[in-house]
């Protein structure tokens, strides 16, 4: 199995005017991430896998994998409703060629923390690949408690890695590395706004968002070389873009809209019920800071 490192972008997923999964324009996304040097590929939430059926869930994640072509670890998102569909959804993942998957708890149900530790170790029995604790509190559910998380990896080590994002992002991220004694890999998924922070207090990778990944390559590189004139530059105009993002449909809205605008993506179609419109004003400040951040990276 290939390491969960470095920089692993979740891309967004193309749809056809009639809303159908766009293989082709997905292929063409996942070829020019490798070319803008990710170093993986990641089938998150903001992959819009909540809007999708089990079947396209399916379909998706073995296309990711067949489009990735061994250039790189592939990371599926596996959390679901029900235990059995996170397990069905995580062995469909392994028998597709997936090197991780991720998984968020349920998000309908506040289940407590022994019954969800009951669904993450039913899903950890049922696959030999590793599982990622996605904490997506930032977006949906509740935080999940450091000691929850750290009673997983003492019980299956290196099998088990971590995305935390419930806030504040920082201190709960040292108190994680601290319960695990420095040796649990933690990524880090804020699309970027905290890489500096956090690269500082130990990740093993970052997961943004698929439209700066040349911005984000380029900053993780700066962090690797202890160039910190050339984080700074980039990370600022990185933040101020991301600081914009205040939900799960921001996110995908401005993702599609600079896929788009970066020859990537045909349309900005994301399935409805949309809970974010990018109005003209917003846009125009998206425009202005994507050409700052360019600027930078390409000086």
């Amino acid at each position: 199995m290939r390491p969960i490192r470095g920089v692993l972008p979740v891309f967004q997923t193309p749809f056809h005017q009639d809303l159908t999964i766009d293989l082709a324009t997905l292929e063409h996304e996942i070829h020019w991430l490798y070319e803008q040097g990710a170093d993986g590929i990641v089938m998150g939430m903001v992959s819009e896998t909540l809007r999708l059926s089990s079947e396209e869930r399916e379909a998706l994640a073995a296309a990711a994998c067949r489009f990735s072509a061994g250039r790189g670890p592939v990371v599926i998102s596996a959390g679901a409703e029900s235990t059995a569909l996170a397990i069905r959804y995580a062995r469909q993942a392994e028998a597709a060629g997936a090197d991780a998957v991720m998984v968020i708890p349920p998000v309908a149900v506040a289940v407590g923390e022994e019954e969800l530790k009951r669904y993450y170790q039913a899903i950890l029995r049922a696959i030999k690949i590793p599982v990622i604790v996605q904490d997506a509190s930032g977006y949906v559910g509740r935080p999940m408690s450091i000691a929850l998380q750290a009673a997983l990896f003492n019980e299956y080590g290196e099998q088990v890695l971590f995305k935390p994002e419930a806030t504040p992002i920082g201190p709960r991220l040292s108190a994680l590395r601290e319960a695990t004694a420095g040796r649990a890999p933690v990524l880090e998924g804020t699309g970027g706004i905290a890489l500096v922070d956090s690269f500082r207090r130990g990740i093993v990778g970052t997961m943004p968002g698929a439209d700066l990944i040349d911005a984000i390559v380029a900053l993780w590189r700066a962090l690797q070389a202890g160039d910190e004139q050339r984080s700074y530059a980039l990370s600022l105009p990185i933040s101020s873009l991301i600081a914009m993002l205040t939900s799960l449909d921001a996110f995908v809205a401005v993702e599609k809209y600079l896929l788009v605008k970066r020859g990537v993506f045909q349309n900005t179609l994301v399935r409805g019920p949309v809970g974010y419109t990018l109005d003209p004003e917003t846009r125009a400040e998206v425009d202005r800071l994507f050409e700052i951040l360019q600027a930078v990276v390409k000086g």
